[in-house]
């Protein structure tokens, strides 16, 4: 799997493209299971390189509010999938999130955080709130939601670059990565990081950082 993305980030970099996505320049690499489109411009076959975006998605937030996805449109985000209940990867992963909340404080208005259970039948939206409160994840720009459990996994697997999935062999009955993925403003995921690893996290901040300046004009 990981010689997968790193053969499509190779690549990305070798073909000729002409999409919308490779007109400007780019700090950061695409990352998914591309197509390859092939056109002709003035009497010369031309590759097109072509990464998907995330999909529309709605949830329930903590508040027990439905949220849209194109409610947040225009923001990079910071995604990751955790359950209430884990026992194993998901409290360094919260509390590292929140700390990568607060170090990016001063970018509040550029940036959406979002943490999406994959136990909805456990985590409703008042455990959401309990959970959040717990770890002081109260952050205006940080939604917490809760859904269908096919529809979160078959998100995060297929578009999140994330797995998620019941697993009663695992404690907790659920197995997943605990990845946080960074997506920019126009949909398509940037990097993908450990969000339990200290070093990958104060990665994904630099990167963020670098995204918001290099490619949105971010000082």
């Amino acid at each position: 799997m990981v010689m997968n993305v790193f053969s499509s980030l190779f690549l990305v970099f070798i073909l000729v493209s002409c999409s919308a996505i490779n007109e400007k320049k780019h700090v950061l690499p695409f990352i998914g299971n591309y197509d390859i489109e092939y056109k002709l411009i003035d009497g010369k076959e031309v590759s097109d390189t072509v990464y998907p975006t995330i999909p529309y998605f709605y949830f329930l937030n903590d508040d027990s509010v439905i949220v849209k996805s194109t409610e947040m449109e225009g923001k990079v985000w910071v995604v990751d999938f955790f359950f209430t209940t884990c026992p194993t990867i998901c409290p360094t992963m919260t509390k590292n999130m929140q700390k990568l909340n607060a170090a990016t404080k001063d970018l509040h208005d550029e940036l959406q955080f979002i943490s999406i259970s994959i136990n909805p039948q456990h985590d409703t939206p008042s455990i959401l709130k309990r959970y959040r409160e717990h770890y002081k994840a109260t952050a205006s720009n940080w939604q917490f939601f809760t859904g269908k459990e096919a529809e979160t996994h078959q998100l995060g697997i297929e578009n999140f670059q994330i797995f998620a999935g019941r697993d009663e062999e695992s404690e907790g009955g659920y197995a997943h990565s605990g990845a946080f993925t960074l997506v920019d403003k126009e949909g398509y995921v940037r990097g993908v990081y450990l969000g339990t690893d200290d070093k990958q996290v104060i990665q994904l901040e630099k990167d963020i950082r670098k995204l918001l300046k290099e490619e949105y004009g971010n000082n």
